[in-house]
């Protein structure tokens, strides 16, 4: 069960590369808390339910795995859901 549910944007990928052949290591994503210049005047807006308990957030992830290079656009959302580990 989740312990808490975050929504998250992609704000920028970062790629990395290493050798002579300059092949990519790694991205780094950076991810923040969504939020929005306005919202609907009835607040019905998802994001804004989230912006509204979870106003701040910031998530930096470096991916080494080949499989995932190139699968996280920026202004792309996620959900990130916490669960407590034994």
């Amino acid at each position: 069960m989740s312990v808490m549910r975050a929504k998250l944007q992609v704000g920028f990928v970062q790629e990395h590369f290493y050798g002579n052949l300059g092949e990519k290591s790694q991205e780094t994503l950076t991810m923040h808390a969504v939020a929005a210049s306005q919202y609907p005047e009835d607040g019905r807006d998802e994001d804004n339910i989230y912006a509204k308990f979870s106003p701040g957030a910031n998530l930096q992830i470096n991916v080494a795995n080949p499989e995932l290079f190139g699968k996280f656009k920026v202004g792309e959302k996620y959900y990130v859901d916490f669960l407590k580990a034994e």
